[in-house]
């Protein structure tokens, strides 16, 4: 792991256990403490032959499905297209069919209430090993909730946002029907995006209706050819799309490594460009605030230091920080107490800390203004339904303190505590945990296949709904269960999710109700 951590990071080693402490030459005003444990050499054995095994049993099923033995639910080309081309192709499907089919009640699983610390999920069950599933017509009600993004607590349907989204509905209506640039620009907009400016500390901003767009169809709009997109290895899947759509040379440098980006920014101001070695016309830092799998907050003191030293420009991706780091709740630049106007693009979203939905672009005026002409999103899309904006301004003016409360930072302080909290109880009860100790994303690894389904069967027995990820989102020795802490949760839900209990008896089914249609 040594080659994972920053040259001048002190790191400091318990068994198999990694622990990087801040370094970085003193550029952090406060302790930056970040676990990975290696996996044990046993258990990566039999999670490798776990999977071989599976792999073994699929190939045979696929041998008695060709032959009509076993019947394949799988969607396939009709007999009559076979010369066509091909729609579906069975060896990719491979996974699908044989591995993930044998778990897939663990994933998808409807929910009929607010996504808040508590939420009621539409009971199911499956006749045919989960190729599909029939409704029983009953709700299982109380489950909490440890899945959702809703880290403040704003997923609710009472209190002030919830009424102030309702009045705007009557007043607005639900859609716009038109783009910002056309007959769909609201005076709303205008003053959620100079709120956001505000909140973000920069000159200006501008939103977006869709969290994932606003990464994939604006990353094109800043970068294009002869340019250089240096990306983390574990960035979100709409930053790797962005890039790609945006015609740069993509260069991927280790996870958190400040070693691996000073070597590539080295690198490319040195050689430049391939075969002609002329200057790089701009070169772009990727880096999120919270990766969401890995439950790591970027080093940005030593990623800012970095850009600075080497004239690149940075895009910061906020949208599991924003809302949940920081002791004003302005996300990761705020937890370091770091200058907004360092970084280049601040980029972020409204799908979890402020329970709504879409994106935004935080930067210099003139950043924004070129966005505004040049960014696909901002150009073709519809614009923000009226009730999420109006969600967006009064849960951020919640956490501004401008609504004359201190329900905001209140939540924000709770959030902190409450994930030091879960972490530590974690940590004593033996588990291994991935991340950093002020993440509340807690990744808490299962590593073997047959324990992905049986944690989140066995969780949602006791009423406690997981996230439980293997691979191909994980590596695959490195399948997990991942919990997302929320303001909303109390000490006694998340006593309840970290002692060990029994399951109801068979017959005895936990908060169940009928569905009514």
């Amino acid at each position: 792991y040594k080659s994972d951590c920053w040259s001048h990071s002190s790191l400091h080693m318990v068994s198999a256990q990694h622990t990087s402490y801040n370094g970085g030459l003193g550029l952090y005003n406060r302790p930056f403490n970040e676990s990975f444990e290696e996996t044990p050499l046993l258990v990566a054995v039999l999670t490798y032959m776990g999977y071989g095994i599976l792999t073994i049993f699929g190939y045979l099923r696929d041998f008695l499905r060709d032959w009509k033995i076993e019947r394949c639910h799988i969607a396939r080309e009709r007999e009559e297209q076979r010369d066509f081309v091909p729609l579906y192709q069975d060896f990719e499907n491979f996974y699908t069919r044989n591995l993930y089919m044998r778990i897939r009640d663990s994933w998808n699983r409807p929910i009929c209430s607010v996504p808040g610390a508590k939420v009621d999920l539409v009971e199911r069950v499956s006749h045919d090993y989960n190729w599909t599933f029939d409704y029983t017509g009953r709700v299982v009600g109380g489950v909490i909730n440890m899945g959702s993004y809703n880290y403040l607590g704003f997923a609710e349907n009472t209190g002030y946002c919830a009424e102030a989204a309702a009045e705007v509905t009557m007043k607005y209506g639900v859609g716009v029907a038109s783009t910002r640039q056309e007959m769909g620009n609201l005076d709303r907009h205008e003053e959620m995006e100079a709120l956001v400016a505000k909140f973000l500390g920069v000159e200006s901003a501008i939103a977006f209706g869709m969290g994932f767009a606003t990464n994939s169809m604006n990353i094109p709009a800043l970068s294009g050819k002869g340019c250089l997109i240096l990306s983390d290895e574990l960035n979100h899947a709409s930053l790797v799309l962005g890039a790609r759509l945006s015609g740069s040379t993509i260069r991927v440098f280790k996870h958190n490594n400040m070693q691996s980006l000073e070597k590539m920014l080295r690198d490319a101001i040195v050689h430049g460009q391939p075969r002609t070695h002329r200057p790089w016309k701009k070169i772009l830092i990727l880096v999120e605030g919270i990766y969401s799998m890995e439950g790591s907050i970027v080093r940005l003191p030593e990623v800012i230091a970095l850009k600075k030293r080497f004239g690149a420009y940075l895009y910061l991706d906020e949208a599991h920080s924003i809302g949940a780091l920081g002791p004003a709740g302005r996300g990761v630049v705020d937890y370091f107490g770091l200058d907004p106007r360092d970084v280049d693009v601040m980029m972020g979203t409204f799908t979890k800390s402020f329970g709504a939905a879409g994106g935004y672009i935080g930067g210099r005026r003139e950043l924004i203004d070129y966005l505004r002409v040049h960014s696909h999103s901002a150009v073709y899309a519809t614009s923000m339904s009226p009730p999420v904006v109006e969600q967006i301004i009064t849960s951020m003016k919640c956490i501004m303190g401008e609504d004359g409360t201190t329900l905001g930072r209140e939540r924000v302080k709770r959030l902190a505590e409450n994930t030091v909290y879960f972490r530590r109880k974690m940590t004593e009860m033996g588990f291994i945990i991935y991340g950093n100790s002020d993440s509340p994303v807690v990744p808490m690894m299962l590593y073997l296949p047959a324990k992905i389904g049986a944690f989140g069967r066995e969780m949602l027995k006791r009423n406690i709904g997981v996230v439980v990820v293997g691979f191909p989102a994980t590596p695959i020795i490195e399948s997990r269960a991942r919990f997302c802490i929320s303001a909303a949760h109390t000490k006694d839900m998340l006593d309840t999710v970290t002692t060990p209990r029994q399951p109801p008896t068979p017959g005895h089914k936990m908060a169940a109700v009928t569905l009514h249609t």
